[in-house]
Formats: C-alpha cells, structure tokens, sequence
C-alpha cells in the first residue's frame, strides 16, 4: 500500500515487538467501511462542520471516488495541511508524532538503512537511542515497507508517525549533505596531491569543467537553494574563503563558506554553465542556465552575472521558477474591500493600472495575479517583460533582449501594432516607454505596468517628471497600487505579548501611532527549527490603493505636488501603507519590527 491510501487499521509496534497485523481477509479499513465509503463519510464529517466551501468538498469527493488518494486530494485542494494529515494518521495508529523539523535528524542513524529503501518506502531514520533506531514514516499501514525496513538493520526499531513533505525533504537533505561532504573531502584530497606533485598551475585543475567532485559541490549549492525557496544565490570571495549567501523572504542568509582554494573551480564552473567566458575575469559578465530541479518541484531558470571585485569574482545567481503559478488577489494579502476595488480597476477596457514599489516587494506577481484575473480567450493580452518570470497559458509573453534591440518602447511599439486588449510591461523605466504606455491607454487598450516609487500619489507625479504630459497622467491612469513585501511569522514559534508605548517608538514607529497602539496585543518572533531561528516564513503583502477620481485627475493636470495629492486621496479614503501594514499586525500575520522594516 503507497503512502497516499487512506486504509488506516490499528498498528502499535516498540520495538522488536512485532506489529498487531489487521485481518487481510477484506481490502477495507478496520472499521468495515470501503476506501470510497471511508472517502464518503470523511467528506461527510468535514461537510458538517461547514468549515470547508462546499465546491472544494465537491472536488475532494470527485477526486476520492475516482479512486484518487483522499489525503493528497484534501492538501492539494487546501482542505487539510500535510501535517495534518500526519497527526490524524498517528491518532488512529496510537503512535507518536515526531517533527523532524523540531527534533532534528541524526545523520549517522539515517545512514543505518540504505537509502533506497528509505526513498521507496518514505521512511526515515531520525535517532539512535541505545541500541534502539527511531524511524519516522508516512505510512504506518505499509506493513511490507515496515517489515522491509526491520530486515534491512541490526537494530530493533520504533516507529512515529511524520508527513510525507518532511520525510522527502529530510532525505533529500541527507542525499545532499552526503554529496556536498565526499565532494568537499575529494576536492581537498585532490588539491593536497596537487600541491605535493606539481609546481606548475595546472589550468584542468582550476577550470572545474571536469572535475566531477567539483560540479557535485556546485550543484548541492544550487538544489538546497531550490528547495529552500531561494530568490537568489551570492558567491562573495573574502580573503580566506567563498561565502555563499541566500535570499530567502527578501533577506539574506549565510549557508556556508567554501575554503578560497575551491574558489577559482567553483566561479569558473558556474560560468561554464552559464556559457560565459571563463578567460574573462576583469569585465562584469551576464548568462543564463536553465534548470530542472525535479527534486525540489520546481523548474528554474538561473540569471548568472559575474563582478569583479578586490577579492576576486563574485556571482550572484537569480532563481526564476518557471513552474510557479502565479497567486490570487487573496493569496497576495489584499483586505476584501481592496480586491474589490482593484478588481473593478481591471475589468475595465481601458485605462492603466499602475503598481509601484521597490525592487523586490513583489510588482510583477501583483500584476500577473490581476492577468489571470480578466484572462480569458475572447481577449488578447501581451506581455513585455525583462525576465518572464511566470508563464500564463493563453497570454503571448514577450522577452526583452536589448542586445538585438528589442528594448521595451521597442516591444510596444510592435504590441500595439498586434491588436491587443491589454498589455502588461514589465516596467516603465524610460520617459519613451512611459509615453507609449500612457498614449496605449487612452487609445482603447487597457495597460498594466510597474513603476519604482515610494508610494502611490508619487506615481502621478513621477510620470510628469519623465516627461508625459500631465494632462494625459491623469486621463489615462485608473489606479495606482503601492506595496511591500513583509515576512510572515512563523506560526509554529510566535507568541503574543503586549508591547509599551516605549517599545513601539523603539522599534522606529511614529510617537502618535504607538500612544494610540499602547495596550494592543501583538505578535512577535521566536525563532524555531522550522524557521531556521528566524521567527518568519514565507511573506505577505502590504498595500496602498489609490483610485483615481475627477479631483485627483485634476490636480494632477495642474502639476500639483505629491503632498498635495495625498492630502485629496487620503480624503477619498485611501488608506497608508501603514495602516495596511498595522492590520496586518494585529491580526498576527507579522510584527511590529517587521513592518517597520518595509515601509520606514
């Protein structure tokens, strides 16, 4: 039986006691019911409650009756977590629900069982206490994978119960800490050899291009930022060593640190990956790798640019995934008043749609989340955009390549040559692009764009300082969304409190805003394993919507400063970022310290 079946019998086993085996003489649960009558009456159970939309339920059960895995249907559908799933398997089994993420895996026990077996089963040996080995599956009704598991150690074992995500990254990180320590053990025995044999520079050795120990080390590098959900990857040379950082949540982390005679092998590797060329050290250099990281789920395609510095080359890697679906407007963390309004912006035929904010803090997937809104085939929507970085089916997406002069203001001028309904550009970076852009908008197109601004009301005003006329500005623009990108507490680690008035200014909120907080619960960090002892996971949105109205069109005709705008939206009811970003606070989503960080 797979992991994903829902036959859960009663199964206790410690030990070297064996397992208490439920009769086999019916393929049905212990409690008499068939998989689709077990499927039936859990989806029954969970319609009851009326927690879950009835059309998600409707899916579950169609997925379930076509003898589908339940448990898999009820996460991928957002019914169930996976670690939900896990606790309710280890309920029904009576056994221990172990976090591997909490309780940490013991690399030396997780070695005493191949780690075929390991892979096949979905099991994974976490501690070895005394002469007994902890092994954590997914699956406690696998009786044969169990039995398999038994005769492949010496050891008795005991099992819990974890989900199936945690048991496949945890073997996934094993497999790459095993290839990353024979790759880092074979580099230094080889240069040692080097050293003691040869006074000439050897450039094979140096290259990388074939040395297998090497492209090993490179590629654990790559796969663990894939997995862990890396933006970018820096190689930073220092005078003793290759620092390797990632961006995870917007904020870099150290991973670990190369010895500087790994250096010029691991640099001249990733260029040859990216096809740059490795005899060119003194000039910045730009590529491009495309990657299928399977393992980790995702299909990347890598950014390469090269810079030289003091200390030697430094790399910095952008990881696009090329199989990520762009999210909803809930999904982004826009309040229902917000999807609203910024629905109602979309779905006319004409007009711009501005998103502003710095780089990084999520534009494109804004833009794109708005796309697969109105996308639908009886409408022609174009893309340009510098990289693409989700693929939306039934939109024409256009790569910008300023080498063979496709430039933006170039792109649009063939787009609205091509009969579109709507073009998204990527960004508005040159007054051309921008009066393009504007003059698309009141000529029957509707435009959606990016632009780098502070806040909304600056959108206006930055559009006139690149050179379209105000007039036009305020005609042509329909609403302008300001964001941030904030890092979501970890909800395994946070913990309420109650912060002073003292505490809020400290943590550079304005002396008004934190006498009108005092007394308010918050939420702050922890840190916890799962967090990697950051205390965030993941980040949510921080928005500022601003719709444009016959008076704010006005004042932006007249050249009216960005103060003088925001006093008039502010009037019709736009909120600040602030604001957003202190409801969001409230109801536990993110800190104090953290909103302050994005929007001071």
């Amino acid at each position: 039986m797979s992991d994903d079946d829902f036959e859960l019998p009663q199964l206790r086993t410690t030990g070297d006691a064996p397992p208490v085996v439920p009769s086999t003489a019916a393929p049905l649960s212990g409690e008499g019911y068939g998989v689709n009558e077990l499927a039936e009456l859990v989806i029954d159970l969970l319609a009851a409650t009326q927690l879950v939309p009835e059309d998600k339920l409707s899916l579950v059960r169609g997925r379930a009756m076509q003898g589908g895995s339940l448990p898999r249907a009820l996460v991928e559908e957002g019914v169930a977590s996976s670690d939900g799933i896990a606790r309710m398997v280890a309920a029904r089994h009576q056994l221990p629900l172990v976090d591997l993420a909490v309780n940490g895996v013991d690399e030396e026990a997780a070695r005493l069982i191949p780690m075929h077996v390991l892979e096949r089963i979905g099991a994974l040996p976490w501690a070895l206490r005394g002469d007994v080995l902890h092994v954590a599956v997914s699956d406690p009704a696998n009786l044969h994978g169990i039995d398999e598991l038994r005769l492949a150690t010496r050891h008795p074992i005991e099992l819990g119960v974890a989900s199936r995500e945690d048991i496949r990254t945890g073997i996934r990180r094993l497999v790459r800490a095993t290839e990353a320590s024979g790759a880092r053990a074979a580099i230094a025995e080889e240069a040692a050899q080097f050293e003691a044999t040869a006074d000439e520079t050897d450039l094979d050795a140096d290259d990388g291009v074939s040395d297998a120990p090497l492209v090993r080390l490179v590629n654990s590098i790559i796969f663990q930022a894939a997995e862990d959900g890396a933006s970018d990857v820096h190689f930073e040379p220092q005078e003793d060593s290759l620092v390797v950082r990632f961006r995870i949540d917007g904020v870099l982390q150290e991973m670990q640190r190369i010895p500087k005679r790994m250096m010029a092998g691991v640099t001249t590797r990733l260029k040859v990956l990216a096809k740059l060329d490795i005899a060119e050290r003194r000039k910045p250099q730009d590529g491009r790798i495309s990657l299928n990281a399977a393992a980790a789920g995702r299909v990347l395609d890598v950014r390469v640019a090269t810079l030289p510095t003091v200390e030697g080359e430094s790399i910095v890697m952008r990881l696009l995934d090329k199989s990520k679906k762009p999210p909803t407007l809930i999904e982004l963390g826009l309040s229902d008043v917000m999807q609203a309004r910024l629905a109602e912006i979309v779905a006319k035929p004409t007009g711009a749609l501005l998103v502003t904010g710095p780089t990084g803090s999520g534009k494109s997937t804004t833009l794109f989340a708005s796309l697969n809104l109105i996308n639908r085939p009886e409408i022609n929507i174009i893309t340009v955009e510098d990289p693409v970085e989700y693929r939306l089916p039934g939109v024409n997406q256009v790569q910008i390549n300023n080498r063979a002069g496709l430039t933006f203001a170039a792109a649009l001028r063939s787009i609205l040559r091509s009969d579109p309904d709507v073009v998204m550009v990527g960004e508005i970076r040159d007054g051309e692009t921008a009066k393009i852009s504007i003059e698309a908008a009141l000529t029957g197109h509707l435009v959606l764009s990016s632009l780098h601004t502070n806040d909304a009301p600056s959108a206006l005003t930055r559009l006139n300082e690149m050179g379209v006329e105000p007039f036009l500005t305020g005609a042509a623009v329909s609403g302008v969304l300001a964001q941030r990108l904030a890092r979501k507490l970890c909800p395994h680690c946070c913990e309420m409190y109650t912060p002073s008035a003292d505490e809020l200014i400290a943590a550079r909120v304005a002396p008004d805003v934190a006498a009108a907080s005092d007394g308010m619960a918050f939420y702050r960090k922890r840190g916890c394993p799962r967090c990697n002892q950051t205390g965030y996971r993941g980040r949510v949105g921080i928005f500022q919507l601003l719709e444009m109205t016959e008076d704010l069109a006005s004042l932006a005709a007249r050249h009216a400063t960005r103060e003088e705008i925001e006093r008039a939206a502010l009037e019709t009811g736009m909120r600040g970022l602030w604001d957003d970003g202190l409801a969001k606070v409230a109801a536990g989503l993110t800190s104090i310290e953290e909103l302050a960080r994005v929007t001071i």
